[in-house]
């Protein structure tokens, strides 16, 4: 008998092509749910991080009246007030060190001038430090100490002469201080022509 007149041999062979069709289609039916789920819920999750962004806390501003305004020395003015304190002692032919700090005491600018001995680097900063600080210039603040003595004991300062304040409308936004002269009066003519220099 030929196998291709059974009626039945073409039955079982035209069901499992249709089988194998069905059982394509279902799996990608299924595959794409399984991605379009996948992409709703992405977009969901996308959608929803705005929201829990809004829900974080605005940044804190500070009221009215709870701030203030100051006035500081500009990098340019302290490099030229501490140019024209050294240039003052290159002319006397004396070595110095001189520093600039601003209104909190921070140096803004040091110059340490040839041949100017070690010690004048850091005495030069502690200078300018108490000058602002006091709003005087350090030889007038000396004569405190014999009333206060333990003046001297405050960080970072230094009651010798060599330190002058610079003003603007009469409130200090820098000190410039000098060190290393022979004597502090001549340190603080030095220091005084750096801070004559900014008011030309």
């Amino acid at each position: 008998m030929n196998p291709t007149s059974n009626p039945s041999s073409h039955r079982s062979a035209d069901a499992r092509p249709a089988a194998s069709r069905r059982g394509r289609i279902l799996a990608g039916t299924a595959a794409a749910v399984a991605l379009l789920g996948a992409g709703t819920f992405g977009a969901v999750s996308a959608a929803a991080a705005p929201a829990a962004q809004a829900d974080a806390p605005a940044a804190t501003s500070v009221g009215k009246g709870l701030t203030r305004t100051t006035t500081h020395l500009t990098l340019a003015a302290a490099t030229q007030a501490a140019q024209a304190a050294l240039d003052a002692a290159k002319k006397a032919d004396r070595q110095v060190s001189v520093a600039v700090v601003d209104r909190n005491g921070s140096v803004l600018v040091q110059l340490r001038g040839d041949g100017a001995g070690p010690q004048s680097y850091e005495s030069a900063v502690r200078k300018a430090y108490t000058a602002v600080s006091w709003n005087a210039p350090t030889s007038e603040l000396v004569g405190r100490l014999g009333q206060a003595p333990t003046l001297k004991d405050i960080p970072g300062t230094l009651f010798l002469a060599g330190g002058a304040p610079v003003r603007a409308e009469g409130a200090p936004v820098a000190g410039i201080g000098v060190a290393g002269a022979p004597s502090g009066a001549l340190d603080e003519q030095f220091a005084e022509a750096g801070a004559r220099a900014l008011g030309k």
